[in-house]
């Protein structure tokens, strides 16, 4: 993994969430702007897939269990979609609080996955 890619990843992922937790506590209901912030996070999750199969390819192997850090990740890509259809379906200012806590989560499990590439030695 690329640890700048990573700290960016973690720093959107952070925004986004505290951003829709603010506005679902303000009673804000699911917005092209909380959606879109999730879309975001979304897009750079991709973007982590492609990094993943072409890091190991260009020498940069992990250093922690690769099934342990693909299960992360495809939960992590799985988690933004499911939060926009839950907020998409109960259209309420609870749904945009768990827009919020799937953000958050991404951001948690990003960091995760860095640990795994990097610091753990098998």
């Amino acid at each position: 993994m690329i640890t700048v890619f990573t700290i960016v990843q973690v720093a959107v992922a952070v925004a986004a969430g505290l951003l829709c937790i603010v506005l679902g506590l303000a009673n804000r209901r699911p917005s092209d702007l909380s959606v879109g912030s999730l879309a975001l996070v979304e897009v750079l999750l991709i973007a982590q897939i492609v990094v993943a199969i072409v890091a190991p390819l260009a020498g940069n192997a992990p250093s922690g269990s690769v099934l342990e850090f693909w299960v992360y990740l495809v939960s992590a890509v799985l988690l933004p979609p499911a939060a926009v259809f839950w907020a998409l379906v109960e259209r309420s200012r609870w749904s945009t609080v768990i827009l919020g806590v799937a953000a958050l989560s991404v951001a948690i499990m990003v960091w995760r996955m860095q640990v795994i590439w990097t610091v753990q030695v098998v």
